[in-house]
């Protein structure tokens, strides 16, 4: 019976870290692909709760020869908005806007920490976020946190907790912080049903 259990437990805890694959074709990645005409820049975001100040998820922005993001084990899923791995692409200003405003409710706001960087490391980030593969739930402040500090060594090091990897990039020189509240409901799926591609963006917080 023990040894029944353990089996059970097992089969649960692997099934819990299972990572879902996505792989969108070439064609729409190509199609959706967007290239800010602002400075290469990498930006992370962190959900932090309203109530306790702990953090539910962390995913990081990367503006280099197209901007995208790393949005790890993440629930943000459009059908007009490919992805692959954990990374979407075509993070035009709307795109940005509506994952910004799906993850600000009344119950959560986003920490939003941005920092310019040159085009290589831009670029280095890009490769490290696409080879990274699909991301387990519950590891994407670990998944991110091991990209930022292969940037910046000896300034960010790995952990799974999304607010002490926000607490160690708000010290990297240059890093600058703003947040995002929003007092909608905590049903954040509407906020993808309502948005219409191309729709003017709200958020003046992302260009």
């Amino acid at each position: 019976m023990r040894a029944l259990l353990l089996c059970l437990i097992s089969a649960f805890v692997l099934a819990a870290c299972a990572a879902t694959s996505v792989w969108a074709p070439d064609e729409a990645v190509a199609r959706a692909a967007y290239r800010h005409d602002g400075p290469p820049r990498l930006t992370l975001f962190t959900m932090v709760n309203n109530r306790t100040g702990s953090g539910g998820h962390t995913s990081l922005m990367i503006n280099g020869s197209q901007r995208v993001i790393f949005d790890p084990a993440g629930s943000f899923k459009h059908e007009t908005i490919p992805e692959r791995d954990d990374v979407i692409f075509g993070i035009t200003p709307q795109v940005a806007d509506v994952y910004t405003r799906y993850h600000a409710r009344e119950t959560w706001h986003v920490r939003i920490q941005e920092i310019d960087v040159s085009p290589q490391m831009a670029e280095r980030v890009m490769r490290l976020a696409q080879g990274n593969g699909a991301v387990p739930n519950a590891f994407c402040a670990h998944a991110t946190s091991a990209i930022l500090a292969q940037a910046f060594p000896g300034q960010v090091s790995r952990t799974f907790y999304p607010v002490r990897l926000a607490d160690q990039f708000a010290r990297v020189p240059g890093v600058r912080e703003q947040r995002l509240h929003e007092y909608d409901s905590d049903d954040n799926s509407r906020v993808l049903r309502e948005w219409t591609p191309g729709a003017v963006a709200r958020n003046a917080l992302l260009p």
